[in-house]
């Protein structure tokens, strides 16, 4: 690895240790579905997003949900204390595209239909209000 790259990957590891962050990765749901969910709880308070999320009809919540508990866990244990109501947000929710499956399906006349069984990763960070504030 040269110097430049080092260095640069050493500032955002650090950057790293003052974020408050859970992933999720390989989820064997489609990013479109799991967007859906996403932006239901983006930028909302921790506690009525997990509201939300638990009477929420879609298969992804309980996957979203999870994975918010356990950001606000890590909080918890990075900051030595429990999270007040009110207290946390959740500052970022993005989801990427993971790894396809390519799969093949029989049709009529001799022919295959593909078939992409699609999975993806959840990032959520969960922050203080000063904090996105200072971040905007």
């Amino acid at each position: 690895m040269g110097a430049r790259k080092k260095i640069s990957a050493e500032k955002r590891k650090e950057a790293l240790k003052t974020m408050y962050f859970a992933k999720l990765q390989n989820v064997p749901t489609s990013p479109r579905k799991m967007r859906l969910v996403a932006d239901m709880i983006r930028g909302m308070e921790v506690n009525r997003a997990l509201g939300v999320l638990k009477f929420s009809s879609k298969e992804a919540a309980a996957r979203v949900e999870k994975l918010l508990r356990s950001a606000i866990a890590n909080w918890e244990q990075k900051n030595e204390r429990k999270a007040e109501n009110g207290e946390l947000f959740v500052t970022k929710i993005f989801v990427d595209g993971g790894a396809t499956l390519k799969r093949m399906r029989p049709a009529p006349q001799g022919r295959g239909y593909r078939i992409r069984k699609r999975s993806n990763h959840v990032t959520l960070f969960v922050g203080s209000k000063s904090n996105n504030e200072d971040q905007n």
